[in-house]
């Protein structure tokens, strides 16, 4: 795939992702473009015939419903000279490092298990079960994000500013290899 580099981050539900990418895209419009689930346009049998055909970099079934990133959303945003950002978890981010994307892959980590269950508290949308749920899912994820060579950069979210800060600095060395420094506010 041709153009700018793109990045993958990962990180549990309550890390601080979606904050630091949705801060990310509004102070830098114009320089990323976020590569859009094909399972909000798609039946699931078209999914999944694309998921058979190769057509995606990663795919994952939950609570019955089939989700996945196609090559085809990626090269989209690739096209208009964007740096595609894709919000995966630690099995998306396996079968992506089973292809020849390339990206930066990116991990925001909340300090402690304890914060990061505090923090999905205090958002008052989930049920125990659920969030128990959020929760194991999150023990493995910051497990496996230690492993050698699973991240090139893990980001610990114990502070917003620096992590957005940590974060634009990784982005900014990403960007210089296409000749404009998108991130030099």
């Amino acid at each position: 795939m041709s153009g700018p580099r793109p990045v993958v981050l990962s990180g549990p539900s309550g890390a601080g992702k979606s904050t630091l990418m949705k801060r990310l895209m509004k102070d830098h419009e114009g320089v990323f473009g976020f590569s859009v689930s094909h399972y909000h346009f798609s039946t699931r049998d078209i999914v999944q015939e694309g998921i058979d055909n190769g057509e995606f970099i990663e795919s994952a079934e939950f609570s019955g419903n089939l989700y996945g990133t196609s090559k085809a959303a990626i090269q989209d945003v690739q096209a208009k000279n964007l740096i595609c950002i894709l919000d995966v978890d630690i099995q998306g981010v396996r079968r992506i490092k089973e292809t020849d994307l390339n990206p930066i892959y990116i991990s925001i980590q909340p300090p402690s298990m304890e914060i990061l269950e505090k923090r999905l508290r205090e958002r008052l949308t989930e049920t125990e079960e659920s969030l128990q749920k959020r929760l194991e899912a999150a023990r493995i994820d910051m497990e496996l994000s230690k492993e050698p060579g699973v991240f090139d950069v893990v980001i610990i979210n114990d502070d917003l500013e620096r992590a957005y800060e940590e974060l634009k600095d990784i982005l900014n060395d990403v960007s210089k290899t296409y000749t404009v420094k998108v991130l030099s506010m």
